[in-house]
């Protein structure tokens, strides 16, 4: 979206806070960091509203926001759980970008599935970040694209190099095998505690908000080290600090369709990867030296103690390297610009538009 930017201005649209039931909504609204023409809208809410008043509430806030957008308005969807307040807004094009099929999730809402085929409806581009999402997507709409997932080389590369030991980090013992990202019900908790017993002086360093898993259910063990989440901008410096990268998600409904961007990131940042069977991660990664595949603990740990014996930047470094150098998010977004571009016509050359992104 950073990219967009550059043509035009980009609006994210985020989850509503609430506030007292006294207080009149309103939106709050900020530049990103580092990103002037990237703003941040915030919808603030009177608690207690019921579905119904929530979606008139935000459908107003919205539809005063967006007035005051250039024209071309681009309507680009994460979820379809926005469409509740949004269907009347006054879009040249939509795009659906599906990153996850999120009716596997858990505690999906019921009414997500008839929300998405909505929306779909309604889609004039529908965006797919994985090869195994456009093959379950590709017939439900007659222009269906595939974007796999893609890397920011030079964020990532930062990581070979030897950062600055983040505190909470630097006293952990080696050799250290870490994973960034939501941990939630794609995560193998299972496989992590099983791990940690086998090789008990392993670090096991988990960076990443802890979501729909109850803190009790963590397994607890001394070298399992739960950090909390981090910044993008953070990442590389954790990442330095590990032997092995980890990708213990757990093989069920809600990773079905999954196509992980922590794999070309991990790879990016020099480190050697292992990860349970993923379908995209094992066909697009699996023939590399560095990426390990593993269905189960004992599986896992073999894989990471093969990860452990390669020579640091050695050759199968420069294999990753190579089938990374295929992969860019300036080719990504330009290739999508140029979709949405054609969609437009005339429109697109009037160098005034703005792209508002459902990110609720």
């Amino acid at each position: 979206m950073s990219r967009f930017a550059d043509e035009m201005t980009v609006v994210f649209w985020e989850e509503p806070v609430e506030i007292d039931s006294k207080e009149p909504a309103l939106i709050r609204v900020r530049a990103a960091e580092d990103y002037p023409n990237v703003r941040i809208v915030v919808p603030h809410i009177p608690q207690g509203l019921d579905e119904e008043q929530r979606d008139a509430t935000l459908k107003r806030l919205l539809d005063a926001y967006s007035a005051g957008l250039s024209r071309p308005l681009i309507a680009w969807y994460y979820t379809p759980m926005m469409l509740t307040f949004s269907r009347d807004l006054d879009a040249s094009v939509v795009v659906f970008d599906a990153m996850d099929e999120l009716s596997k999730f858990k505690f999906a809402p019921v009414k997500l599935l008839d929300l998405e085929q909505e929306l779909i409806d309604r889609a004039d581009l529908v965006f797919t970040g994985g090869t195994s999402l456009y093959e379950a997507k590709k017939h439900r709409h007659p222009s269906v694209h595939l974007f796999a997932s893609s890397v920011d080389r030079t964020h990532f590369a930062k990581a070979r190099t030897r950062q600055f030991e983040p505190a909470d980090q630097e006293d952990l013992n080696r050799p250290r095998l870490g994973f960034y990202g939501v941990i939630d019900e794609r995560f193998d908790t299972e496989l992590l505690d099983r791990v940690a017993e086998m090789r008990p002086d392993w670090s096991l360093v988990m960076v990443g908000p802890v979501v729909k898993i109850a803190p009790e259910d963590l397994p607890k063990r001394p070298n399992i080290h739960y950090l909390g989440g981090k910044k993008y901008e953070q990442l590389p410096a954790y990442l330095s600090g590990w032997d092995v990268a980890l990708m213990p998600f757990a093989m069920n409904e809600s990773t079905q369709f999954i196509s992980p961007t922590k794999t070309p990131e991990y790879l990016a940042g020099g480190k050697p990867v292992v990860s349970t069977p993923v379908k995209d991660v094992v066909r697009h990664y699996g023939h590399l030296q560095g990426v390990g595949i593993a269905s189960t603990a004992e599986e896992f740990v073999a894989e990471c103690e093969r990860m452990l014996k390669l020579e640091r930047g050695g050759e199968w470094l420069a294999e990753a390297d190579l089938l990374l150098s295929a992969t860019s998010w300036s080719t990504t977004q330009a290739r999508m610009s140029g979709l949405i571009g054609e969609l437009l016509g005339e429109q697109a050359q009037s160098g005034q538009s703005a792209l508002l992104v459902a990110a609720e």
